[in-house]
């Protein structure tokens, strides 16, 4: 009779991704592979005094006397695995009580650590809330929460954290789609149905939902799913799991909306992804005048069946705005308009906001709309900062007298500090009350992103962008964000994966044309960059339109005639649209040509004009020929911004040809 042996250890669970499917396709190259990624092993554990306690198939199981060498054991077999030839590993790590003896281990911590191994992706290292105790004062072992997952056969649901160093795989929760876990305390609220007689109610159906999302994101501990992405199922008949199984929720709530004169009826129903079984369904009868309480009941009932603690009696998560129905429609029409994003849209958004106002005067969320609006406008170069930028903040703080709790007024406001005022202390204050009224919400983290953005800090920057693409992984403008954000971390490789992935989404989606290219100038690849340029171009509605990256490459490439040419054309855009301001359009296109005096006298126009865009000065990478100047410098300094480092210059630059 063997002997039982119990102790508290950490169990690491090792396997390759897809081995069978190799196997099937080349076996050779399958057991090479395998071969691999045992020696690896070996070495790496007996580094780490770890045991192995068995190889099953092409997957190890390891026992750690510590939670630190199992992690930096893991990190390291990874870093190992990631170089050529690739090897697709995914690690799982669980520190608990084991019982072990001559024919096997056994007990629960066994388990967690296979369930969250199978959770992994290829690249990364996952392990438990435990093993992140043991961790967390470790700075050369920095983690990333990466939610709440209930796993298969485990009674709580634990956070799991992924290993943040180097260049280890950090997956959203997008890409964590087990059919042994699924993301605990999280919802996906869809667009609830118009069952209205009369079409243009579309927009109240909307803005119900949106409502409710608004409300939800206030909710601490409770993961939602931002408008962008639950609206990209709106009018889809998609199976309830294939949503959940996208968006990687646990839960959904649609439901429609039937209005008819002062009477309104809401249906929901919340239902569970794994199943399909409904948690609730129910059919709200109401004066239209009730409508805040009726958002505020089911949001109530959601936050309370999926929190582990209950919100407290009397506090509602939402407020009723206004008391007149009419200014209230004429704000969800506004937002109906103003979630369009186009330009035309906008004026037309911007035109009901102040319709509102007209029937209530002191309608903070008009107000709010107001800024939002003006900072789009101004933002995208539809109309002068010098002209948008005071109306958004005249508007912004009109909201914030009205309604100090409105998180979309403290945003608008950092916005402004940000890209206007450059008061970043300012920005930080108003950021960090946005996020503590909405801590779920995804704009506030890609608002929060662009403040660490002006600060150079590139890891931060990453962080925030990580969690806004959790919360809206369909977003393009926050995928889009997040590519960036790699890109300046030196992550080139993961950013192409991010860009092409937009362009799955939308194949004519064409920031991504544009940031492939820049992306492409990082890596040295000015071939394939004028090729993204050239898509990117062609997606415009106008022949002077999209030159300044074309421009840059062709510079790059030697092909001089075709960069005057683009200069000529961008020449050509400033005579017909000077309402447009387009310096930092010559900055770029100067630095390419190495006109590096002509660039910064645009940089000076930009920085005299206070350009919105100059908060990303230190981290585009079309002005890493500018870097090494003192010029450069004396221009941060002016901004009240951290001088750029010989580490920072050298993290995201475009080489040039002459240095190669």
């Amino acid at each position: 009779m063997s002997k039982e042996i119990r102790q508290l250890a950490a169990i690491m669970f090792a396997d390759m991704e897809g081995y069978t499917a190799m196997m099937q396709e080349d076996e050779q190259r399958a057991k090479g592979l395998r071969d691999r990624y045992r020696k690896v092993l070996d070495e790496s554990i007996l580094e780490y005094h770890g045991i192995i306690l068995q190889h099953y198939g092409d997957g190890t199981l390891v026992m750690f006397g510590s939670a630190v060498d199992a992690v930096r054991s893991a990190e390291r077999i990874q870093r190992r695995c990631t170089e050529e030839p690739v090897v697709p590993l995914r690690i799982g790590i669980h520190v608990g009580d084991i019982a072990y003896d001559q024919d096997g281990i056994y007990g629960d911590s066994v388990n967690v650590a296979s369930r969250i191994e199978s959770l992994s992706v290829p690249g990364a290292v996952l392990f438990s809330g435990k093993v992140h105790d043991e961790i967390r004062n470790r700075p050369d072992l920095p983690a990333r929460n990466l939610g709440k997952y209930q796993l298969k056969n485990v009674d709580q649901p634990m956070d799991i954290y992924a290993l943040a160093t180097g260049n280890l795989t950090v997956p959203d929760s997008s890409e964590l789609s087990s059919p042994k876990a699924s993301l605990a305390h999280s919802v996906a609220v869809l667009p609830f149905v118009n069952m209205s007689t009369d079409p243009e109610n579309e927009y109240f159906s909307d803005g119900i939902t949106e409502e409710l999302i608004n409300a939800l994101v206030r909710v601490k501990g409770l993961r939602v799913t931002s408008r962008t992405s639950s609206f990209a199922f709106k009018g889809r008949n998609e199976d309830i799991r294939e949503i959940g199984r996208r968006l990687n929720v646990s839960t959904v709530l649609e439901g429609s909306v039937r209005k008819a004169g002062r009477r309104i009826r809401v249906t929901a129903q919340l239902i569970n992804t794994s199943d399909g079984y409904h948690v609730f369904s129910e059919v709200y009868d109401r004066d239209l005048e009730d409508i805040f309480a009726v958002q505020d009941e089911i949001s109530r009932r959601i936050a309370n069946l999926l929190r582990e603690r209950f919100l407290a009696e009397g506090q509602p998560l939402v407020q009723p705005r206004t008391t007149n129905m009419e200014a209230y429609n004429l704000y969800l029409k506004g937002m109906h308009y103003w979630n369009q994003w186009s330009p035309p849209a906008m004026r037309q958004a911007l035109l009901l906001f102040e319709n509102a106002l007209e029937l209530e005067p002191d309608f903070a969320l008009a107000y709010s709309g107001i800024a939002s609006t003006h900072l789009y406008l101004g933002a995208t170069g539809q109309v002068r900062p010098a002209l948008s930028y005071p109306k958004a903040r005249a508007a912004a703080e009109e909201a914030l007298r009205l309604d100090p709790d409105l998180p979309e007024s403290h945003i608008a406001i950092a916005d402004l500090r940000l890209f206007e005022e450059w008061n970043w202390e300012g920005a930080r204050r108003s950021l960090d009350r946005a996020l503590e009224l909405s801590p779920g919400s995804a704009h506030a983290h890609h608002s929060n992103s662009l403040y660490f953005i002006a600060m150079g800090d590139a890891a931060a920057t990453k962080r925030e962008l990580e969690i806004a693409v959790e919360l809206d992984p369909l977003s393009p403008s926050i995928i889009q964000a997040l590519g960036y954000a790699y890109l300046i971390n030196g992550e080139v490789d993961r950013a192409f994966q991010l860009y092409w992935k937009l362009l799955e989404f939308d194949p004519t989606y064409r920031g991504a044309y544009g940031a492939l290219g820049w992306a492409s100038l990082v890596k040295g690849d000015v071939d394939e960059a004028i090729r993204h340029f050239e898509k990117f171009q062609s997606l415009t509605s106008d022949k002077t339109h999209g030159r300044a990256g074309l421009g840059y490459a062709y510079a790059m490439a030697g092909r001089m005639e075709d960069a005057e040419e683009c200069l000529h054309l961008l020449h050509e855009r400033e005579q017909r649209e000077p309402d447009v301001s387009l310096d930092v359009d010559f900055v770029a296109m100067y630095a390419g040509l190495g006109d590096i005096d002509r660039a910064f006298d645009y940089l000076e126009k930009a920085v005299e004009s206070r350009l919105g865009s100059l908060i990303f000065l230190r981290a585009n990478p079309a002005w890493s020929r500018l870097h090494k100047d003192p010029r450069f410098n004396q221009l941060l300094a002016r901004m009240g911004l951290p001088l750029m480092t010989a580490e920072e210059c050298e993290r995201v630059c475009i080489c040039d040809p002459a240095d190669q």
